[in-house]
């Protein structure tokens, strides 16, 4: 995903860091912390987390890490900032890249970049956008999964134009919750996630949103039974 469509979960002035680095080798130190307290969420969890740890990982002093972040969840907070950019920038790349014949293919490419970022990228998947650690990393008022649920509707009104509604967010959070939780299941039965609870993951979005909006007129022509299969 390229520059995002704007969505109305704003995190902007939720930043975490206590001043941003203005050269390029600050910038690098910041993304070198952001990597080692990943692979430690990955290696030690949370709760075993320190600055102490991750300054030794990252290899800069103590000193420095309390330049940028006054602790470690604001450390976790901006590593999963960074994740959801990631996250919103690969799935944008995908609906650039690729043509959809309607909207739940695209659906299936959000779920399939999800997943992979589940298996490849170190730390996503101990600060998943909805269980993780603190459910508000993201916004001081709005749970996590209430901001990506607005960042993708972004992305789906931009590219198929549905209708722009409360309704709309409603679904879309309702359907962020209901999958995110089908594929946490899915990553507990197996460390890669289990194929069939992430296709049931894909097949529960594609009826329940097929639903919402076919009951509200908003499903393109001739499509409105592809969705749900």
């Amino acid at each position: 995903m390229s520059a995002p469509p704007s969505d109305r979960c704003s995190h902007d002035d939720q930043a975490p860091l206590r001043r941003r680095p203005s050269q390029r080798r600050s910038a690098r130190r910041v993304e070198r912390m952001l990597d080692a307290c990943a692979e430690l969420l990955d290696e030690i969890g949370y709760e075993a987390l320190s600055t102490t740890r991750i300054a030794d990982r990252a290899d800069v002093a103590i000193g420095s890490i309390y330049q940028f972040f006054p602790d470690k969840r604001a450390i976790t907070q901006a590593l999963t900032q960074r994740n959801v950019e990631l996250f919103i920038a690969r799935v944008g790349r995908r609906f650039m890249t690729e043509d959809y014949t309607g909207w739940w293919h695209a659906v299936d490419a959000i779920i399939d970049e999800y997943v992979d970022m589940n298996r490849t990228v170190p730390g996503f998947r101990s600060l998943r956008f909805g269980d993780a650690v603190d459910l508000n990393l993201l916004d001081s008022v709005s749970e996590n999964n209430t901001v990506i649920a607005g960042r993708l509707r972004g992305l789906l009104l931009a590219e198929f134009g549905m209708a722009d509604s409360e309704e709309l967010d409603l679904w879309l959070t309702v359907a962020v919750e209901s999958v995110g939780a089908v594929l946490a299941l899915a990553f507990r039965r197996d460390p890669d996630g289990w194929p069939p609870l992430v296709e049931e993951a894909k097949r529960l979005i594609r009826g329940y949103l097929s639903t919402q909006l076919r009951a509200h007129g908003d499903v393109p022509a001739g499509h409105e039974g592809s969705a749900a299969r």
